[in-house]
């Protein structure tokens, strides 16, 4: 394989990511972080997606990247959800397996990384047919993970199950299983 060969090919591969990503509506800065594209390059990636696919719209998202860790946590059925993506993250390899350090280290590493995120997000998706969140919200979910920074996994004494639970607040929730079996009286 020629030198040029290989650049060319991991050109492509960056760029199917990116529209891969676009499709989820993945924010500019997210879909950088993982392929190292330009920002302008993104656009206009975006803006031909756009123009040649009108029959699949795809909203462009605008502004700050989420970051409420309450989100997660904020009912039974969130915090359920949350925890059933964390374990698919953990199941793709994501979580605790691989440090962001790591990650960051080469530009082959980070489109890997990217793309598994891809599959263990549509993964989700399947598996949870009116998922709330989104592309960028389960990004936000996965950095904090691997920061293990506000939120947690605890297994539940009653059910066995483990979900995920807020550090810092001091207002608990039951395991979100046991919650909707109806049998989560006791918080932990």
């Amino acid at each position: 394989m020629h030198i040029s060969n290989e650049r060319y090919f991991h050109e492509r591969q960056r760029h199917d990511l990116a529209l891969r990503m676009i499709r989820h509506e993945a924010r500019t800065c997210t879909i950088r972080s993982c392929t190292g594209l330009t920002d302008d390059r993104i656009r206009r990636l975006y803006k031909t997606y756009a123009t040649h696919m009108p029959s699949a719209p795809v909203r462009r998202r605008r502004g700050k990247s989420p970051r409420q860790v309450g989100f997660f946590v904020r009912n039974t059925r969130a915090q359920l959800e949350s925890s059933m993506l964390a374990s698919v993250f953990a199941t793709f390899g994501l979580w605790r397996a691989q440090s962001s350090v790591q990650l960051a280290a080469s530009a082959s590493a980070s489109i890997e990384f990217g793309r598994l995120f891809c599959d263990a997000y549509e993964t989700h998706r399947q598996l949870l047919l009116n998922a709330d969140i989104s592309f960028e919200h389960a990004w936000f979910l996965l950095q904090l993970l691997l920061r293990n920074a506000d939120l947690h996994a605890v297994r539940c004494r009653h059910c066995d199950s483990q979900y995920l639970r807020d550090r810092v607040n001091v207002c608990r929730r039951a395991c979100p299983v046991c919650a909707l079996k109806g049998t989560g009286t006791e918080r932990r």
